[in-house]
C-alpha cells in the first residue's frame, strides 16, 4: 500500500515537471519528539525507520525523483521546534549514534538535510548546520554520508544571525548548498549576490545524478 502511494505520488510529481521530493524524514520518535516531527516519523523504532526509508528512497529513484533525507543526523530527540527556536540536545554521542544516527547510515538519497540542532556534547558552541566537526566527524565520517548535503531552511528562528550571515557560515561549516523558503524575493537577490558558485564536489555529484536519473 506504501509502494502505491508512492508510485501515484511521484506520477503526480513527474506531470507537473518536478524531480525533487524532500523525503523520507529519517528522524525517529522518542517520548518527548517534538510535534513538528510527529507523524512525518516513520516510528519509535529506529529499524522501520530505516526500512521505510530505504523503500521510499528506491522507489522515488525509480521513477526519476530524487529524495533529500532529514533531518541530519536525527531530529527526533528533541522537543523544540528549530523553526521557533534553537534546540539544545544533552545526549551523548555514543547514544544518539545508537538511536538517532542509525537511519541515515548507508542511505542511497543524492540529498540529505541537516538538523538546526545544538548537540552540546559533540559541538558545545555551533548548531550541526554551523558545526564543521559535526559535519565532518559525524555526517561524513561516523555516519558516511557522502552525497549532496543542504540546510534546512536558513530563515527559521534556530539560526540567530542575518540570512547572509546564516548561508555563509553553513556552507562555511561544510554545506554544499543552502535552503532558503521563506520567499521573500529582496533576499533571494540578496543571498544570489552574497553566495559564491557551485562547489567543485557539489558540480560532480549533480553531474553524476543526471546520467543516472536521465
Amino acid at each position: 500500500m506504501y509502494k502505491n502511494y508512492l508510485k501515484s505520488l511521484c506520477t503526480k510529481l513527474n506531470k507537473l515537471g518536478i524531480n525533487i521530493n524532500t523525503i523520507p524524514v529519517l528522524d525517529v520518535l522518542r517520548k518527548n519528539t517534538n510535534n513538528i516531527i510527529g507523524t512525518r516519523s516513520f516510528s519509535y523504532k529506529k529499524e522501520i525507520v530505516k526500512k521505510l526509508g530505504e523503500i521510499t528512497i528506491k522507489e522515488c529513484h525509480s521513477r526519476n525523483i530524487l529524495t533529500v533525507v532529514k533531518h541530519i543526523p536525527g531530529h527526533g530527540c528533541t522537543n523544540v521546534d528549530s523553526h521557533l527556536k534553537m534546540p539544545k540536545v544533552t545526549i551523548r554521542e555514543a547514544d544518539l549514534n545508537k538511536v538517532d544516527f542509525y537511519p541515515f547510515k548507508s542511505t542511497k538519497s543524492k540529498l540529505a538535510m541537516t538538523a538546526h540542532i545544538l548537540y552540546t556534547k559533540i559541538d558545545s558552541k555551533n548548531i550541526s548546520t554551523f558545526s564543521n566537526k559535526i559535519i565532518k566527524k559525524i555526517i561524513r565520517k561516523k555516519i558516511g554520508y557522502k552525497g549532496i548535503l543542504m540546510s534546512d531552511d536558513i530563515s527559521m528562528k534556530a539560526l540567530k544571525y542575518d540570512l547572509v550571515t546564516n548561508a555563509k557560515m553553513a556552507l562555511s561549516a561544510g554545506c554544499n548548498l543552502v535552503l532558503y523558503c521563506e520567499g521573500n524575493i529582496k533576499d533571494n537577490y540578496k543571498l544570489i549576490k552574497s553566495m559564491p558558485y557551485i562547489d567543485k564536489f557539489t558540480s560532480k555529484k549533480t553531474s553524476e545524478i543526471f546520467k543516472i536519473m536521465r
